[in-house]
């Protein structure tokens, strides 16, 4: 909790309710006692969505949580999906246009958060220095054919690559795969950063090189750091030059 915005603590402590997949509802559960809770396990996020909007709509301000960002790979997309698919007319908060009359309204705030790749970098030093690419390795939404293809274009383009959801207990093959493809690539020394339960209990933050990242014990809460052709391993860090050496004379006394 350390690393919540002052803004998200606001926001938990003004609202009425608070939905989330359960096991970030316990990461926030001394911020939210006494206040109504919308729990689903994994793959229920629709239902959550839905009980979420209908609580709103009812006249109940609701938070919807997620780890990390909302934004990214998170539950910001599917709130205004579901909203554009019910026809509900969302404004801002800071927006000055006045609730409709003749239809359902709600005003949406995405309150921005720290993101595992940030959380993860700044814990394996500098990996995200330059140029990088996300990319989830979750074929529950997305077709593993696109995955591949995803995976080619980033490797071949030489990004840092930043992989989400790189193992779970059902979905066991698909890290292995990626390292398969990104070593077309990359040297078999390129650096990789496996960061788990960034700034939460049982954090793990190890260095491999990249031919050895289907040997470690890797999971959902996991986010792996591969390097780009520059990065480099500099004591316990990783780290991705931007490029000012190749541009201003850095002194080395």
């Amino acid at each position: 909790m350390d690393h919540l915005s002052k803004r998200a603590m606001d926001v938990l402590a003004g609202v009425d309710a608070v939905a989330g997949y359960t096991t970030y509802i316990e990461l926030i559960r001394p911020l939210i006692e006494g206040k109504i809770i919308i729990t689903t396990p994994m793959t229920k996020e629709v239902e959550r969505v839905e009980t979420a909007i209908e609580t709103a709509l009812n006249g109940k301000t609701c938070a919807v949580v997620s780890s990390g960002d909302p934004g990214v790979y998170a539950m910001a997309g599917l709130v205004f999906e579901m909203c554009n698919r019910k026809n509900i007319y969302v404004v801002s908060p800071g927006n000055s246009h006045e609730m409709k009359t003749d239809s359902r309204n709600l005003r949406i705030e995405v309150v921005p958060g720290i993101p595992a790749l940030c959380s993860g970098a700044a814990l394996l030093g500098a990996p995200l220095t330059h140029d990088f690419a996300a990319i989830s390795l979750s074929d529950l939404l997305t077709n593993w054919e696109q995955i591949e293809q995803r995976l080619k274009a980033a490797a071949k383009a030489d990004f840092v690559i930043v992989l989400y959801n790189p193992k779970s207990k059902k979905r066991n093959w698909q890290l292995k795969k990626a390292q398969e493809i990104i070593l077309n690539y990359r040297d078999p020394q390129t650096p990789v950063g496996i960061v788990a339960r960034a700034m939460r209990e049982g954090q793990n933050v190890q260095i491999v090189p990249l031919k050895d990242l289907h040997k470690e014990d890797v999971d959902m809460q996991t986010t792996v750091f591969i390097g780009s052709s520059a990065s480099v391993t500099y004591l316990n860090y990783m780290v991705t030059p931007r490029g000012y050496s190749n541009k201003y004379f850095l002194n080395k006394s």
